[in-house]
């Protein structure tokens, strides 16, 4: 499990500062502090981001803005971000609006205030608003990655790392190489987000990521992992080994 990645744009040293203590203290990475617009976009494609803190305006000029624009151009490379501004001025704020932050604080922050709005900032991004509030889920899931709440912050697991996911009453309990980690969220849930190219339904409390399938034994009924999980295969799931090429 990884720590979100966090890039701060800000060209007061005071508040960058204070935004890297808060985030620390909340067990987030800093990807980079950004003081300008060229600087802000190098570290973001040199970097991995998860999530972007954006002043709206650096050095007297709403350059905030334009990085936010600027990221917007290339869906693919577009990640979630939230406003931080002392400005009042409204056709700024309308300009800003356009380029559909997550949040739109002003200053000087309160520390809750950020750390809420990284939270929204993921939901709303990836479509599943609510969740870190629902007493029903806890967990985000992205093209690539779980988005997991732990206390005040969020933790990041790639959906490449996962082995097998298995439920156990309303939790579901992912497997990796290294770690095992325990989400509140449904089997049924979560294998509507999930890609099921990639995720595979072998049983009906247990998913297996496909990649990570190095035999299978029909006759068995049995699915061998990498690291030797061994993961029981239900007859009502088999159909998805017509379109695999590494029978056992």
């Amino acid at each position: 499990m990884d720590n979100i990645n966090v890039l701060i744009i800000e060209d007061t040293p005071e508040q960058s500062d204070a935004l890297v203590k808060v985030l620390l203290e909340n067990n987030y990475n800093i990807a980079g502090v950004a003081v300008n617009f060229t600087d802000a976009l190098k570290l973001f494609y040199e970097t991995v981001v998860d999530v972007i803190i954006i002043d709206v305006f650096l050095d007297g000029k709403p350059d905030g803005i334009t990085f936010a624009e600027s990221i917007n151009i290339i869906p693919q490379a577009s990640k979630p971000f939230v406003f931080l501004t002392s400005s009042q001025d409204r056709q700024i704020f309308e300009r800003a609006k356009l380029t559909r932050p997550f949040s739109f604080l002003m200053k000087p922050f309160n520390e809750l205030e950020i750390l809420y709005a990284i939270e929204m900032a993921v939901e709303k991004f990836y479509e599943q608003t609510n969740v870190f509030l629902s007493e029903e889920q806890n967990t985000v899931i992205s093209n690539d990655s779980l988005f997991i709440k732990k206390k005040n912050s969020l933790k990041k697991v790639a959906l490449e790392d996962i082995l097998y996911i298995e439920v156990e009453e309303r939790y579901c309990n992912i497997i990796t190489e290294k770690e095992k980690f325990v989400i509140l969220i449904s089997l049924t849930k979560i294998s509507e987000l999930l890609d099921k190219n990639k995720f595979i339904k072998t049983h009906r409390n247990t998913i297996v990521n496909s990649a990570k399938i190095e035999e299978i034994f029909l006759t068995d009924n049995l699915i061998i992992l990498k690291g030797n999980h061994r993961i029981n295969l239900s007859d009502t799931y088999k159909d998805f080994i017509k379109n695999m090429n590494i029978l056992s």
